[in-house]
């Protein structure tokens, strides 16, 4: 099973030690994310629905640069900093994500990690590699791959 890293310079950049995401097999991982512009690393949007639609764009970003797209979604988790704004969440994401809508799991969180951030989401998705797809990384010789 081909394993390998997905970035995106188009994507949110990362903010630790983690990557955008992951392809392992026809699975496809994309780390949590926020509304964060690329370009310029700062939050955007005031209000939940602002948020919400770019943090998505930033989902889709890390998705298309492997050839799949919002609707191989299979599981997304949502954190949201307020629960009460669920209602105001879910009529973005459900304008976004197709029927059927990917299996779901929406918490509460503390994102006080960035001011003023009110969603973090996350994904797996499930799109079969095409054969002209890029190969995943060899590992150099007399180390081993884990």
């Amino acid at each position: 099973m081909a394993k390998y890293v997905i970035q995106s310079k188009k994507g949110a950049p990362p903010r630790g030690a983690y990557s955008q995401g992951w392809r392992a097999g026809d699975f496809i991982f994309v780390t949590g994310t926020g509304p964060i512009d690329p370009s310029t690393g700062q939050l955007v949007g005031d209000d939940i629905e602002q948020q919400t639609e770019k943090t998505i764009d930033n989902v889709a970003t890390v998705l298309e640069a492997d050839g799949a797209s919002l609707g191989d979604v299979v599981k997304v988790t949502v954190h949201l900093s307020d629960t009460s704004l669920f209602a105001r969440y879910n009529t973005v994401y459900a304008r976004r994500f197709s029927r059927p809508y990917p299996v779901r799991t929406t918490v509460g969180s503390d994102l006080g990690h960035t001011p003023g951030m009110l969603i973090e989401i996350d994904c797996i998705a499930y799109a079969v590699r095409k054969a002209n797809k890029r190969a995943a990384p060899r590992a150099k010789k007399g180390k081993a791959r884990r």
